[in-house]
């Protein structure tokens, strides 16, 4: 059977909306904008991001990363691609490739890291949050300058 006009539309902007979900976390991040980082989970939310560490819920997500990153705002860019988007109701399952170019002492700018994340996500009264988010670096921190 053929799904509806509006079945189709509805995975369409839920895609769409996921997708900004992954450039949104890679923008906060840039941009030292941790309250909004830390909004773009479900309430009761968790993110693990292996040797980073692990927080549940908005408060300590935000308290994870402004620890961890507060030092790099302004000289780290993520690159976020490859996503992959299972669609099942309000809830959702994602696999998105990422990137860090970082500037070097020269000016110029490098990657410095390579990585994924296995997101299990939600459908919110505010939109589509990140339920549970599991960060893997692929490549090592660090590539010769």
């Amino acid at each position: 059977m053929t799904d509806s006009i509006e079945a189709r539309l509805q995975r369409l902007e839920d895609l769409q909306a996921i997708n900004q979900l992954f450039i949104d976390y890679g923008e906060h991040l840039d941009a030292g904008d941790f309250d909004a980082y830390a909004e773009l989970f479900a309430v009761d939310g968790e993110v693990l991001l292996g040797p980073m560490g692990r927080a549940v819920g908005r408060s300590e997500i935000k308290a994870l990363m402004t620890a961890a990153l507060a030092d790099s705002v302004g000289s780290t860019f993520h690159i976020v691609s490859s996503p992959r988007i299972a669609l099942d109701g309000d809830a959702a399952h994602s696999t998105v490739m990422w990137s860090v170019a970082k500037m070097a002492d020269d000016g110029l700018a490098r990657i410095s890291m390579v990585g994924h994340h296995v997101d299990d996500l939600v459908r919110t009264a505010d939109g589509w949050r990140f339920q549970r988010r599991r960060g893997t670096v692929d490549l090592p921190g660090k590539l010769p300058v």
